[in-house]
């Protein structure tokens, strides 16, 4: 009998550590049909029009698993998973790394949370409160293509992005968020794991945000190297204000990067739009972006945007959105061939799980 209890108790131990873990499933899925005017599929500028199905205009499309232990005494293990997908074509978002949006380890208590892997960098983090669209169309989104980095346009790796396209995530990297009342404090360092040469492709930030009633102020300061010491050093700073059913936003950044030895671009966002909660079931966003860029030996050029959102909520968890957005570019922006204009038109279904 007592062998039978041993054995019984082995069973059991397992499931027993398992129920102890809260592991989530969720994901993203958004896919609609756009028409874009002087744009390409992938929303560059462009001389024709192109019509197709598009997925993640509202919210990027994504798979995930997260899970949290409690470990005892106020401490707990946390770790996420997350990979981007597109919809349209049932692949994941980036080819050469599948969890590219999250995958991460960490603990955390009543001091704080610390995480290792790849993740957002601070820029983004701070971005994500006061964005003025709330953080869609990321592809689209000057804020999180210029402002936070997603799709810098500087031809260079900065920091261990993996890619040189953008450091909207890092590689080898860790962050610590605490949050005290209405503070968040974070602190990040990425790792370029370049052999004898320790800051060759590593990156370094803060970041404080403040939450508290009706306001949300954010901000964050980041550094970042390539492999050959180049650098790019990036500031945001934004606020945002719910006056009953009204949203207001705004948003300001900077980013100053060495492209070579002699070279360098300097990007400016500034960002502002208010979302209104028509009913309960209609919300109706408003948002101008204006992109400044500085680069030696040209001249400068940017670009202003206005993105507007209709959604419509059919439950909790699904929506249909609407989306209108009208860019000008400046001063040969979108190059000698393109239309100095474009125009883009997106309806569409999103569901969350």
């Amino acid at each position: 009998m007592a062998y039978r209890s041993l054995a019984a108790a082995a069973l059991c131990a397992p499931a027993f550590a398992f129920s102890q873990t809260q592991l989530t499933v969720y994901g993203i899925a958004d896919a609609g049909v756009r028409y874009g005017s002087g744009l390409t599929a992938a929303n560059a500028p462009a001389a024709t029009s192109t019509t197709g199905v598009a997925s993640g205009v509202n919210s990027t499309s994504r798979f995930g698993l997260r899970g949290r232990e409690d470990l005892g005494g106020g401490l707990h293990a946390l770790f996420n998973l997350e990979t981007g997908l597109n919809l349209d074509t049932g692949t994941t978002a980036n080819s050469t790394k599948f969890f590219d949006r999250a995958a991460i380890v960490g603990l955390g208590g009543g001091w704080g949370q610390i995480t290792a892997g790849r993740q957002t960098n601070l820029l983004a983090d701070a971005i994500s409160p006061v964005d003025p669209v709330g953080m869609r169309f990321a592809s689209f989104n000057p804020n999180i293509a210029t402002a936070a980095l997603s799709s810098h346009g500087l031809g260079q790796e900065y920091g261990s992005a993996g890619a040189t396209t953008g450091s909207y995530r890092l590689d080898n990297s860790v962050k610590y968020t605490g949050r005290f009342g209405p503070v968040t404090a974070r602190a990040m360092h990425s790792f370029g794991e370049n052999a004898g040469r320790a800051s060759a492709q590593a990156s370094t930030g803060a970041g404080l945000a403040y939450a508290a009633g009706p306001w949300a102020v954010s901000g964050a300061y980041q550094r970042f190297k390539t492999a050959t010491q180049l650098e790019l050093k990036a500031a945001t700073l934004g606020a945002a204000y719910q006056w009953d059913s009204v949203r207001l936003a705004l948003n300001t950044a900077r980013s100053e990067a060495d492209t070579s030895a002699t070279a360098r671009t300097v990007q400016r966002v500034h960002s502002a739009g208010l979302t209104w909660a028509a009913t309960s079931a209609v919300d109706l966003t408003a948002s101008l972006y204006r992109l400044d860029r500085q680069r030696t030996g040209q001249r400068d050029d940017g670009y202003t945007r206005a993105i507007l959102f209709a959604e419509y909520k059919l439950s909790r968890r699904t929506r249909l959105y609407a989306e209108l957005d009208r860019t000008h570019w400046r001063d040969g922006y979108q190059g000698a061939a393109n239309k100095s204009r474009a125009t883009g038109v997106t309806t569409g279904v999103l569901h969350t799980f």
